[in-house]
Order: structure tokens, then sequence, then C-alpha cells
């Protein structure tokens, strides 16, 4: 998928448990998600990214779950890298990820004049569904920093159907704010995540998730 940051050498590699996590990864930049600031984070095998604790759980919360804990879901499922895929990240705090974040930062938000000093790419590539050999999930979570400006970019491959609990968005402690990528609970519909965008974009969703305002989730949304 054209969209995605490619799979670098250099990526580390979650191991391949059921419902595992990396360990705690320390984080080059801090990074703003809703006014709180986190210098950690754990990559979850089952789709979902945690700052302050790693998760196993495999069934997603439903947005607004009204927890005490921020999350960001790319596809929030029961995964299961032990049959098939792989789940990797890396930080970028110089190179041509950077130039290309800004860039796409700078098309999706034309007034920010923004320059992406740190990023982190996490990545599901062809992952299996629990006791579903045959099935092959890609989607990828991109942080994005850079002076008191967050984003994240969720880009999508092909997403197998599953009868699995599904969820796709984020969610904040308290839920004080919130997103569902529309389609993403109806797991006989998310292989569609692929032609969905809000940025005009097929398969990507961009936020801004700094304390900046509330409306700056982009244009109308677009589900096509």
């Amino acid at each position: 998928c054209q969209i995605f940051f490619s799979l670098a050498a250099g990526d580390t590699i979650n191991a391949a448990v059921e419902d595992g996590s990396s360990s705690v990864i320390q984080l080059l930049s801090p990074f703003l998600f809703f006014g709180r600031t986190y210098q950690q984070i754990y990559v979850n095998n089952n789709g979902h990214l945690t700052f302050n604790q790693p998760s196993s759980q495999n069934v997603p919360d439903n947005f607004p779950s009204y927890e005490s804990q921020d999350i960001i879901a790319g596809l929030w499922t029961n995964l299961d890298n032990r049959l098939k895929g792989v789940v990797s990240y890396r930080q970028y705090t110089s190179g041509n990820v950077l130039t290309r974040a800004s860039q796409d930062i700078n098309t999706h938000f034309p007034n920010l004049n923004f320059n992406a000093s740190w990023v982190f790419v996490a990545t599901w590539n062809k992952a299996a569904y629990f006791n579903l050999t045959n099935t092959e999930t890609s989607f990828q979570v991109v942080l994005i920093s850079g002076r008191n400006l967050s984003f994240i970019l969720m880009n999508y491959g092909d997403i197998a159907v599953t009868e699995h609990p599904v969820q796709a968005g984020y969610d904040t402690v308290d839920s004080t704010h919130y997103f569902v990528i529309p389609g993403s609970i109806n797991g006989s519909f998310i292989s569609k995540l692929r032609n969905s965008s809000n940025v005009d974009v097929h398969g990507r969703w961009v936020f801004r998730v700094d304390s900046g305002p509330r409306n700056s989730i982009l244009k109308s949304l677009i589900y096509t």
C-alpha cells in the first residue's frame, strides 16, 4: 500500500506472543496527547498503543469507555502474531521520514507551517486473527510531533473480515476526547477501511491530538 511508511531493517520486532506487548519504549521526544505529556509507550500485539502500562486485552473497549488510561487503537482486536505477521516499531528524529511526515501534515493542515522533529511508526504487517491462520491484516499507527503540536496518522492496507470484536480510533482518560473511525466496530465491514479517509487519501486517517482545538479533526469526515 503506497501510503505506508516503509518497513525498515532497523525496526524493533515484538515477540510472537499471544496477547503480548513490547517492553517499555522510552520516547526520544515527549508526546503530547490531549494535554498529557508522555515519555514512554507500549506497542500491544492486539492492535493498540498504551502509555502507562502494556495491555494484553484482546476484546476492545467501546469508545467512549470512560476508563483511566489513554489509548490509541489502530485496529484493536484479537490478533495473533504467533500464527502469521510481524508487529514492529521504530522512532525517527532525523532523515527522510521526518521530511515526509512534515509534508503530510502540512498537506492535511495547511495553516500550521509544521516541521516534524520526531516520528514514531508502529506497524502490524500481515497479522493473523486469533484462530484464523489464513487471514492477513496490515495497518500502521504513526505518531508525529514538532514544537507543541502532535498528530496521529493511521494507515490501513488489506484488512481481513472477522467475527472478532473490533475498534479503531482513540480514547482518553475519562473519555474527555475520543473518536471512533466509522465502520470500525463492525468486523464484517472493516475491509472497507483501506478505502476510508478523513483527508481524501484512501486508507488514511489523521488527527491532531495535542491540546489544540477540538474541531481540528479535519474537514468533513469521509467514508468511501
